[in-house]
């Protein structure tokens, strides 16, 4: 114990003073954005092992970060930044350029309920792009204009991508455009 006191003393003197969350925070964050957290991975990685590794690495980067966040809302867009970022990185690695089949897609817990499931292995069907969008939109109920502060688009770009992504939606689903 007295060794790991030093090697974050030793850790914090090379680094400069380093700013934690506090267990508190943590927990509240947790509690808070958890399952948004899941779900963003889920819909990006389709696999609950990558899920909780990526779930894991955000809430480190949380724990971590060191600058105060304005309002609630700014925290919850840090975290869908951050989760998104995560998850394309994952995917973009070498270890995960392999294909998962669609049995292994089905065997995973489901993040939302029954009904939404057919909807959710369609929105998994879109390219990365549309499905962040598809999953804000609806999901997570936020506006195309939030959206576009979010993940630094202009607000015409992310109406043309729903536009986009509902008809992949319609066609996938066979039908009208989920949500409408």
């Amino acid at each position: 114990m007295q060794h790991i006191k030093k090697d974050i003393i030793n850790w914090r003197g090379l680094a400069g003073e380093v700013r934690l969350k506090n267990e508190q925070e943590a927990a509240k964050a947790l509690e808070k954005y958890a399952d948004m957290v899941r779900r963003i991975c889920f819909v990006h990685l389709k696999n609950h092992h990558d899920v909780e590794d990526i779930f894991q690495e955000v809430f480190m980067k949380y724990i971590l970060y060191e600058k105060p966040f304005a309002n609630d809302e700014h925290e919850k867009a840090w975290l869908i930044r951050v989760t998104i970022n995560a998850c394309k990185d994952s995917l973009k690695s070498f270890f995960r350029r392999q294909v998962i089949s669609l049995e292994e897609l089905i065997s995973e817990p489901a993040y939302l309920d029954e009904e939404n499931r057919d909807v959710l292995e369609a929105v998994i069907q879109l390219n990365g792009k549309y499905r962040s969008i598809i999953y804000l939109y609806y999901f997570e109920g936020y506006t195309a204009v939030e959206i576009a502060d979010v993940l630094n688009k202009k607000v015409n770009t992310i109406y043309t991508w729903l536009s986009r992504a509902r008809e992949q939606l319609k066609s996938i689903l066979g039908g009208e455009p989920y949500g409408e």
